[in-house]
């Protein structure tokens, strides 16, 4: 279980895992919805979402026969802004702007 900030820092420091949490960020997601959403395979998904759990980053519930994924409770978004709270630390995501259409 990771610990400390340095531990939970090296966890995300891979792009798919962060991209799980900004996901998580809006609101709790399926497994099958996280795939869609990120263009990853089940199982590599399963080794990223494993290892945010082993580092109570992210709680996963049943919820039928699928598994329901949420942040953890110790990792509070941000309402000014994209990002969360760490409680070590607070990273933010860039604020992408829509993409005009091309004339």
């Amino acid at each position: 279980m990771a610990s400390s900030c340095a531990d939970k820092l090296k966890i995300l420091a891979d792009l798919t895992r962060l991209a799980v949490l900004e996901s998580l960020m809006d609101r709790p997601r399926h497994v099958d919805e996280l795939m869609a959403r990120l263009g990853v395979e089940q199982s590599l998904l399963s080794h990223h979402l494993a290892l945010l759990r082993d580092a109570g980053l992210v709680r996963a519930t049943r919820d039928g026969k699928s598994v329901l994924y949420r942040l953890a409770t110790g990792v509070k978004s941000r309402t000014n802004g994209k990002g969360f709270d760490l409680g070590c630390c607070q990273l933010r995501f860039p604020i992408r702007k829509p993409s005009r259409p091309r004339a």
